[in-house]
């Protein structure tokens, strides 16, 4: 399994592939050497790859692209995201029933004396 923040980086490196390393790290407000070191794990097993490209200046950059193990295990993580979201919906739900129990006016006849 993946850790929250890889799975965060993994998220943003989906929506923008062409992201750059220093420009992740600001956006997400993690440290440079973080993302360099969670990118290479990601890399390393199999999640991401990078693929050259010119950029408008004629540099050199990267693209990262998701493997499809790299798709496999999104899909995992955002199934396992909405149970848990779920389950927190289902909970928060009891509790606002029963403070609506305990906050329910008191009529006259159950007052105490």
């Amino acid at each position: 399994m993946i850790p929250r923040r890889p799975s965060i980086v993994l998220q943003e490196i989906e929506r923008n592939p062409k992201i750059s390393q220093r420009a992740l790290a600001q956006r997400l407000e993690i440290s440079l050497g973080k993302i360099n070191f969670i990118v290479n794990a990601l890399i390393d097993k199999g999640i991401i790859e990078i693929k050259n490209f010119k950029n408008s200046k004629n540099k050199l950059a990267y693209m990262y692209l998701l493997t499809p193990e790299g798709i496999k295990i999104k899909i995992q993580l955002t199934r396992k995201f909405f149970i848990w979201k779920t389950q927190e919906y289902e909970k928060l739900k009891e509790e606002i029933e029963r403070l609506k129990k305990e906050a329910q006016p008191i009529s006259p006849e159950q007052e105490p004396v």
